[in-house]
């Protein structure tokens, strides 16, 4: 058995910063590693001898330079933990961006060991896609499991985010993508503002939220900040979150898709090894008349749909406890029928969701009625052998 990352973490929010919190609640630990050391010794004890590595990203470079004592206290902590031989903490810090296009890094700070600050690598987001060979998937990911819609405004996004943490508490190692790149929420609904890294200039690393691990293009940009990107652009974007993000091993990548039937969409199903889609709609027949046209687009591309979920199902009034269908009542249920599809569940639409989602706290999170059924999909995907 050897040292896990809760460990790691546990050892290092024993430390606390100089002005309150500490890495962890801080949010300041990113790219944590865990390797087998081979040949190690019997001085490992008990444990598989391991080398640890982390960056500490400082709020600023100023402060960078007043951190060296606790980078290295870090490595004192960590090394005290049974099996670990060997430790790397690098210091780094935010600075301004550069100019010039969209990036992974940030201005550096000082190095480990001391070193004089140096400007970190960068990695410009967006631009034309680079030429691949067939369809791929990242290194380490099981499935891919799109999540889409024929039209905005049915709850897609927030289907996606429950769903990775439903099946996260469920045991599954997931991955989150959000991309929807012209309207990217998933930061917002996970809770997460911190800019992703990239230490080597070459991979950008992902930031955790409730067992998820994410990527959005919402966490490069600022909130308010419009994407004005065409086509070539978007499947550039597109093809470096799923290629370049060190996504490690996952049992599934879930992917939020944009509404409609476009270029990413078109790119995910040509040039990714897409295990299958999931259509999220609400009762009405205005949107069922787009979801058959995003079920249409699955099938022309040959991607297999792997159920539907009717969001909005119902709404039940907390004054009377009656049941009101608010958006008509068995559509998607009626449509999964005529096509041979499972339902894979009714959601119903309620303030709890809402509020949840803008908090950055999914209500999955939680042990709800609304909670309880993303468990149940997530059960119903596990045991379909889907996630």
């Amino acid at each position: 058995m050897s040292v896990t990352e809760k460990q790691v973490q546990a050892a290092l929010e024993r430390l606390a910063l100089p002005d309150g919190g500490t890495l962890i609640s801080r949010d300041m630990l990113r790219a944590l590693t865990i390797q087998p050391v081979a040949n190690a010794g019997a001085d490992a004890g008990e444990r598989a001898a391991v080398k640890v590595s982390y960056v500490i990203e400082a709020p600023s470079p100023a402060i960078a330079q007043h951190m060296e004592p606790l980078r290295r206290a870090t490595e004192a902590a960590v090394l005290a933990l049974e099996g670990v031989v060997a430790v790397s903490a690098a210091l780094t810090a935010h600075g301004p961006a550069p100019t010039g296009g969209l990036t992974a890094g940030r201005a550096g700070g000082a190095a480990a060991g001391g070193a004089a600050a140096t400007a970190a690598p960068s990695l410009k987001i967006g631009g034309h896609p680079k030429p691949q060979a067939g369809p791929t998937k990242p290194a380490g990911v099981a499935r891919i499991l799109a999540v889409a819609s024929g039209k905005g405004g049915v709850g897609k996004s927030t289907v996606s985010a429950n769903l990775a943490v439903a099946l996260a508490r469920q045991g599954r190692r997931v991955g989150l993508l959000d991309a929807d790149i012209y309207g990217p929420s998933q930061p917002r609904m996970m809770g997460v503002s911190g800019r992703p890294s990239s230490p080597d200039g070459k991979q950008i690393e992902p930031l955790r939220a409730h067992g998820v691990t994410l990527m959005s293009i919402g966490l490069m940009v600022e909130e308010d900040k419009a994407v004005v990107w065409r086509g070539p652009m978007l499947m550039g974007a597109l093809q470096q979150m799923l290629g370049q993000v060190n996504w490690g091993e996952l049992d599934v990548l879930i992917v939020d898709l944009p509404p409609g039937t476009g270029d990413v969409q078109l790119t995910l199903c040509t040039k990714s090894e897409l295990s299958g889609a999931i259509v999220v709609s609400t009762p009405q027949d205005v949107a069922l008349i787009d979801a058959r046209k995003a079920l249409d687009m699955f099938k022309t591309l040959k991607t297999p749909v792997l159920g539907l979920i009717e969001n909005m199902s119902f709404f039940t009034c907390p004054d009377c406890g009656g049941e009101h269908h608010i958006f008509g009542h068995g559509g998607v249920a009626a449509e999964a029928k005529t096509l041979g599809l499972p339902l894979l569940g009714a959601l119903p639409i309620d303030l709890e969701t809402r509020l949840a989602g803008d908090a950055g706290t999914p209500v999955a999170t939680g042990d709800g009625p609304v909670a309880q059924a993303y468990e149940q999909i997530a059960k119903g995907l596990i045991g379909g052998g889907m996630a």
